[in-house]
C-alpha cells in the first residue's frame, strides 16, 4: 500500500507516523503538534498550516528523551 491517495496539491502534513504524545510537552514525538492542531489539520487553512509548520523546528526543544527502558539498563 502507498501513500499516494493521501497527497493532496497543499501543505503536506509533517506527520512521519510515530504518533506519541510527550506527557509533559502535550506533543506528538514525530511530528511536534499538539493534539488540536492534529485534528485540526484536515480543516486548517493554507495559511494556517504554514504557521504551524514554521513554529515546529522551535518546538524540539520542548521535548526531552526519555531516560529508562533497555538503554538505561544496560548502562549500570
Amino acid at each position: 500500500m502507498t501513500d499516494d491517495i493521501w497527497r493532496r496539491d497543499e501543505v503536506e502534513s509533517p506527520c512521519i507516523k510515530v504518533c506519541v504524545i510527550h506527557p509533559e510537552a502535550r506533543l506528538c514525538t514525530g511530528c511536534l503538534r499538539s493534539i488540536d492542531e492534529i485534528t485540526q489539520w484536515s480543516r486548517m487553512t493554507p495559511e494556517a498550516r504554514r504557521t504551524v509548520m514554521e513554529a515546529l523546528p522551535l518546538r524540539s526543544g520542548q521535548i526531552t528523551k526519555r531516560r529508562g527502558g533497555r538503554a538505561a539498563r544496560l548502562a549500570r
